[in-house]
């Protein structure tokens, strides 16, 4: 025997399978058993008759190809296959703090390209405007979209703005909803992503989940894009042809990749710049004279 090494003891455990048999059941207590299972039996397998009757209506809607609608830009349509998917759920990530504003502005640009003439829903929590800044006509007007068009859905907590995401889902009339959430939840899991990416097949409408001040996780989301701001051309003006810095780290049906895109407000596209050059945030402490510069960040 091993010096400080016992044999566990069965007294000791709690535990005697010598004082503490397994009785046998009577008869009577197993008709009543049996009696139990068949007055359950059909609220159980009806129940799961449900859920089988459920899960087999989306069957037909993962087999059925999804439209694709061209973002634009040669090399990442080509990655994606063909262009963005609709009817499926994408998710925006601002690269790091700081290019919050570029990532609500790329999420919108995809919202448009597959909304086509149809209405958007944009939902997000109300204290995101104090953060980020708010959505203006004005700036919608000067990126190509008709602020008729957009529809903002201010929510207190998460919670809200995913019932109203659900909501907005079965609206017939949507072309595109963007979600946008703050932070960390343990709501935002692979659970919801599947339900999200569900609810948009069946009802064609494609979901932008724009994650603020999030770090990715595992989600069934069809892309995921880590958008940095991009350098505009110096000395120009060219309000409504934002560029940006964009990664698409995660693509179910092609390859990922990283590439310079440039909205172009005029035609509601994406498209190559000639000015692949990333725009760098300026340090905290250099003085305002040197980080006014002639470039200009997506705002």
């Amino acid at each position: 025997m091993l010096r400080g090494w016992a044999r566990p003891s069965v007294r000791r455990s709690g535990f005697d399978p010598l004082s503490n048999p397994i009785r046998p059941i009577d008869s009577a207590s197993r008709r009543r058993i049996i009696e139990h299972i068949r007055n359950k039996w059909p609220e159980i397998m009806g129940a799961q008759l449900e859920k089988i009757e459920r899960l087999r209506a989306f069957l037909p809607l993962s087999e059925e190809p999804r439209r694709l609608m061209p973002s634009g830009h040669p090399a990442v349509d080509t990655a994606l296959g063909g262009g963005i998917r609709c009817g499926a759920l994408h998710e925006v990530f601002a690269g790091e703090p700081g290019h919050e504003t570029a990532a609500a502005g790329f999420a919108l640009g995809l919202a448009s390209r597959v909304a086509s003439n149809k209405a958007l829903l944009w939902i997000r929590q109300d204290f995101a405007a104090l953060e980020t800044g708010d959505i203006s006509a004005t700036g919608l007007l000067e990126l190509g979209m008709d602020p008729a068009r957009v529809f903002l859905f201010r929510a207190a907590h998460v919670e809200d703005a995913l019932r109203a995401a659900g909501e907005g889902l079965a609206c017939a009339s949507l072309g595109a909803l963007i979600l946008e959430t703050w932070g960390e939840s343990k709501l935002l899991d692979l659970s919801l992503s599947r339900r999200l990416t569900l609810a948009a097949a069946r009802h064609g409408v494609t979901v932008i989940h724009m994650h603020t001040h999030a770090t990715p996780s595992t989600s069934a989301a069809e892309t995921r894009w880590i958008v940095r701001a991009g350098a505009s051309p110096a000395n120009t003006e060219n309000w409504g042809m934002p560029v940006f810095d964009a990664s698409l780290a995660r693509n179910r049906h092609g390859t990922t990749g990283q590439w310079v895109m440039e909205w172009n407000a005029d035609d509601g596209v994406f498209r190559e710049t000639a000015h692949p050059r990333p725009l760098v945030a300026a340090p905290f402490n250099r003085q305002a004279a040197a980080a006014m510069e002639p470039r200009r960040r997506i705002g």
